[in-house]
């Protein structure tokens, strides 16, 4: 695959699967303004989601739209982080979740305004407003969740531990992550992981958790189309009428 093309894939998948897991989650949030705000973040992943797959379908060159991309691509042929599909156990995997995934989105993107592609330094300008806003809501609730009431803490805990395994993937370098980089083009994600770790800490003393030991083991594979089984489904709900109905008009 051409290695642009797959750089393009990883940051649209990202928002596109994160994008539908927090729409899932539509009319369940614990009061009305919460489920707003979130639902608010999930539209703001699928803009960066289309607005990237677009672009990926014109270096792409074979005709495909990026709606194509989406719809009608197999599950191998995503290249999301594994954290994304993970589902929404409860209000707190979905904070924990989120958090991880904002604070790597602000720290990326910022680097990424830095790029000499004009698409992808001018979607990172766009979208450093938006993900900021999703950092400040995702550490509010972990703040609130962890320096909370016990079950509070003891929910949002269980979820880090959980979910902790999955959130290094992000800085992975795949063959396109180091394409990229070395023509100008991507994020230098050593920079990425050092302003990530740094918000990390920073949420998880204010919010008394306890911070994973030094030498935990991570899981990979997503950045390379080797999933876990959540995606699957995920496809199959997200691309059933698109493939069942292949020729009809939206």
């Amino acid at each position: 695959m051409d290695l642009k093309l797959k750089y393009y894939l990883q940051i649209a998948d990202n928002a596109l699967i994160l994008s539908h897991r927090l729409s899932e989650y539509c009319s369940r949030a614990p009061f009305l303004e919460e489920d707003l705000a979130n639902t608010n973040v999930a539209l703001d992943l699928i803009g960066i989601a289309e607005a990237t797959l677009e672009q990926a379908a014109i270096i792409q060159g074979k005709g495909l739209s990026g709606d194509d991309l989406a719809y009608r691509r197999p599950e191998n042929e995503f290249y999301n982080t594994l954290l994304v599909e993970q589902p929404n156990k409860d209000f707190a995997y979905i904070v924990v979740r989120q958090f991880l995934t904002d604070a790597y989105h602000v720290a990326f993107f910022s680097e990424l305004t830095k790029s000499k592609d004009p698409f992808l330094s001018a979607l990172a300008y766009k979208s450093i407003k938006e993900v900021t806003y999703h950092l400040r809501r995702s550490s509010e609730w972990m703040v609130r969740l962890g320096d909370g009431t016990e079950e509070a803490h003891v929910k949002v805990q269980t979820a880090l531990d959980s979910l902790w395994k999955f959130a290094k993937e992000f800085f992975k370098e795949t063959d396109a992550d180091i394409f990229m980089q070395n023509k100008g083009f991507g994020a230098d994600l050593s920079k990425v992981e050092t302003a990530w770790n740094q918000k990390i800490r920073e949420i998880y003393i204010m919010a008394t958790l306890k911070y994973p030991p030094l030498n935990d083991s991570q899981v990979y594979g997503g950045k390379e189309g080797k999933h876990s089984e959540y995606l699957g489904h995920i496809l199959a709900e997200m691309q059933f009428l698109p493939n069942k109905y292949p020729d009809a008009k939206w």
